[in-house]
């Protein structure tokens, strides 16, 4: 019996899947390190189209592994289904209300402006930070030896995003976003929680 001959419809999903997700991280992480010009592009242009186009075919691939393996982790399912759901429900709803603050454009990796309002008085990524906790979730919901190994890849995209897209915005940005960075933290911190509290305190002051 060959190799090929033992491999399940599930295994071999998974092998295209973890070849997807590490083709982009590759791209990702070579910008993140300077020695390539992957991401953001800026513009439409092949890396734009090859970033999107990964991504959205491990998207396709993901959802296969998932019905085909679904629930082979052995996870005690009640906690891993209600705390996958709630972390992937309220990670995706911070990700997509911060990628509306941002603007479509610039969530694609194109050039626009720079926004500091909204999830982004808190965090310089809020998107990533609800796709680090809806990634976890969705790891959880899957409870999948196949979809947990994919899941780590698709957070080491999330982690590694803004090291690449941060020479590019002091370029695009300059000093403007500098002192952005200087005051709001790349992801959560002690930053965030006295931007939260600063707000509320501002809320009470005006109300009384």
């Amino acid at each position: 019996m060959t190799i090929l001959e033992i491999q399940t419809p599930a295994s071999m999903a998974f092998a295209v899947g973890l070849g997807l997700a590490v083709a982009n991280l590759a791209g990702i992480l070579a910008s993140a390190l300077g020695v390539a010009d992957y991401w953001p592009p800026g513009d439409r242009d092949w890396r734009y189209y090859a970033h999107w186009g990964l991504s959205h075919a491990l998207n396709v691939v993901v959802l296969v592994v998932v019905y085909l393996d679904w629930n082979s982790l052995g996870l005690a399912r009640a906690p891993s289904l209600a705390a996958g759901a709630t972390l992937f429900v309220g990670g995706y709803a911070i990700a997509i209300a911060s990628g509306l603050d941002l603007g479509v454009e610039e969530t694609k990796g194109l050039e626009g402006e720079l926004r500091t309002g909204g999830w982004y008085r808190y965090s310089r990524n809020p998107q990533y930070v609800g796709y680090i906790a809806a990634t976890v979730g969705f790891a959880l919901l899957a409870n999948s030896t196949l979809v947990t190994p994919i899941c780590a890849v698709y957070l080491g995209w999330w982690l590694a995003l803004p090291f690449a897209e941060e020479p590019w915005l002091y370029e695009q940005y300059g000093d403007s976003y500098a002192d952005y960075a200087d005051r709001v933290p790349r992801f959560v911190g002690v930053r965030t929680v006295r931007a939260l509290t600063g707000n509320r305190e501002e809320k009470v002051s005006t109300a009384d």
